[in-house]
């Protein structure tokens, strides 16, 4: 499970685009705090210290305990619900926290890794992943930092769906359990070379003509 790490945070008493720009030339970033049970307001968080912690995050959801200058509140847990990046630098532009309780369910998007090397790629097969995170409810102390899943057993032609993922206690998905999340294909070559053996087949079928 992941652990919840300090971030240190300031009360702002200025909004606007024209204040959030003058934060970011200082190496601030802006941000806000929300919740269900508390009226949302604005924050300010140190961009080097941020982007420290969320280099060692493996999603851009995961949880922190806010240390809030000027907050009634000092220390708040906090889920990152979402991050803004600048489009050219991708630096980041702005944060919306999520306040949270102990208690309550939280909603985050996690990758999912792939572990092994699949039989069917050793035959010469290709490992498609095509769904490479996952939405998951649970509950903070719960939240994982990934699910991951062995898919060394599997053949060409075989995947693995969302009801195959194992979670692990107190975590749940509202996603289809229908949905592909990986499978080992053939291999371009292989397609190409069964289908021209196909038409090879056809022409040594076909009568001569008179």
């Amino acid at each position: 499970m992941s652990s919840h790490q300090t971030l240190k945070a300031t009360k702002r008493e200025k909004d606007g685009s024209a204040e959030s720009r003058r934060l970011r030339r200082q190496g601030i970033v802006p941000a806000v705090v929300y919740g269900s049970q508390q009226r949302n307001y604005s924050i300010q968080v140190d961009a080097r210290e941020f982007g420290d912690i969320l280099r060692h995050q493996t999603s851009e959801n995961f949880l922190v305990n806010l240390e809030i200058e000027g907050a009634q509140e000092k220390t708040k847990l906090a889920m990152v619900q979402d991050i803004q990046h600048d489009p050219l630098s991708g630096s980041v532009t702005h944060v919306d926290f999520h306040a949270v309780r102990e208690d309550e369910t939280v909603h985050a998007h996690i990758p999912i890794e792939l572990t092994g090397s699949p039989a069917g790629v050793k035959l010469g097969g290709l490992l498609e992943h095509l769904i490479h995170s996952i939405e998951i409810h649970c509950r903070p102390a719960d939240l994982p930092e990934k699910i991951s899943h062995d898919v060394s057993g599997l053949e060409v032609g075989q995947g693995i769906h969302v009801r195959d993922l194992v979670f692990p206690d107190g975590v749940t998905s509202p996603m289809d359990g229908e949905v592909l999340v990986a499978i080992v294909a053939e291999s371009r070559a292989a397609v190409s070379a069964g289908a021209g053996g196909s038409d090879e087949s056809a022409d040594a079928g076909e009568a001569p003509s008179a």
